[in-house]
């Protein structure tokens, strides 16, 4: 994610900080001292501190169940709205998405009775409307907050927890696709309510809220429509065949005008075989041109690690590689190596309008036609 900060990795996931996290603990420590002075500010911040750590421990609860399901976990990343772990992909066996998605809420529970069994925190409910006011420990306030994360976590709407859980749940009789339908559904309904309910208690937060899950769960719905559409998809089929490359040793100067004539977002960089060694975006090329000039070569500023597939694979497969690796594109080979095709996210996207498009039960060749057509 950019603009995030790598402090470090826990059981080999990456741990970063956003940069409007630290921008957030400095507002509050600021605002702390302006209306209760020093002592006032720094116990803001250590709650502030320990809470973040409490969400940081619910992402964990994500990424360990997980990686007992096989599914890689890059890193998480805490922002000021909380934390966001990255897996590499959701598993669609609704046992195991149900068992990740609630795994983080309940953390959360037990680090909630936990305060209260082995340190005395009090569980009471009139502590989360104090949560600001030194007047009330600081172990009392971090319990009751806790349980409100577990709480907020499970409102089924994506991309809280509780929309996972309702998504496996109707999956086990309804299939992936469908109870996606449903469960996004669910959650944009949930979003018009909270954007109303903003509007007659004056609460802007709510409608700030209300926007992010309503485009979660469009999102949501739209990623798992691409998969099922690519699932019978042979990858030749949806591969982008014209486009410029580029050879490590060339003079950015080429790059440059390559850039300048074409509408291509990235360049794959090709050896003499014609196997791909790496990736040139237009963001590599401006980045470049300022720190190395004009006279720098390709090999200086490509990204490398691309991955491949092979033109014989289906869609589906190139597109989770696109999603696990994070890259812009995915390199598609023949059987000697070769690079024949390119798939991105916008060739992708493509794919999905033009399948909107069609009739009922139509589809284009080469996959194939209704019977008898």
């Amino acid at each position: 994610m950019g603009w995030s900060i790598n402090i470090g990795s826990i059981a080999g996931t990456a741990v970063r900080i956003h940069i409007t996290f630290l921008m957030f603990l400095a507002w509050i420590f600021i605002a702390s001292w302006t209306s209760g002075g020093p002592a006032a500010a720094w116990n803001a911040l250590a709650f502030m501190i320990l809470l973040f750590a409490c969400v940081l421990a619910h992402e964990f609860g994500h990424i360990l169940t997980a990686r007992a399901f096989g599914v890689p976990t890059p890193d998480v990343t805490l922002l000021p709205i909380g934390g966001v772990a990255r897996l590499a992909r959701i598993p669609e066996q609704p046992v195991q998405e149900f068992l990740i998605a609630i795994a983080g809420p309940l953390v959360n529970v037990v680090i909630a009775f936990g305060l209260a069994l082995f340190l005395g925190a009090d569980l009471n409910a009139e502590h989360l409307a104090a949560v600001e006011s030194t007047k009330v420990s600081l172990l009392d306030r971090l319990a009751e907050v806790n349980l409100s994360l577990a709480l907020f976590n499970m409102i089924p709407a994506f991309p809280m927890d509780g929309g996972r859980v309702l998504r496996a749940l109707l999956a086990i009789r309804l299939g992936h696709v469908r109870a996606t339908e449903i469960a996004a559904k669910i959650g944009q309904a949930l979003a018009f309510a909270l954007g109303f309910a903003a509007l007659i208690y004056q609460y802007p937060l709510l409608i700030f809220i209300a926007i992010f899950v309503y485009l979660a769960a469009a999102t949501e719905a739209q990623l798992v429509a691409v998969r099922a559409m690519s699932r019978d998809v042979p990858v030749s089929a949806a591969m982008m065949t014209g486009f410029a490359t580029l050879t490590p040793d060339e003079h950015f100067d080429a790059a440059v005008e390559t850039l300048l004539h074409t509408s291509q977002s990235a360049f794959p960089v090709i050896d003499a075989d014609r196997r791909i060694v790496g990736l040139l975006s237009r963001g590599n090329v401006i980045r470049a041109l300022k720190q190395l000039g004009p006279d720098a070569r390709v090999a200086q500023a490509m990204t490398t690690g691309i991955p491949t597939i092979g033109h014989r694979h289906t869609l589906d497969e190139a597109f989770r590689l696109l999603q696990e690796k994070s890259v812009p594109a995915v390199g598609v080979v023949d059987m000697a190596g070769r690079l024949v095709g390119l798939i991105t996210s916008e060739t992708v996207g493509e794919m999905l309008m033009v399948r909107n498009a069609l009739p009922p039960g139509v589809r284009l060749r080469p996959w194939s036609r209704p019977a008898g057509v």
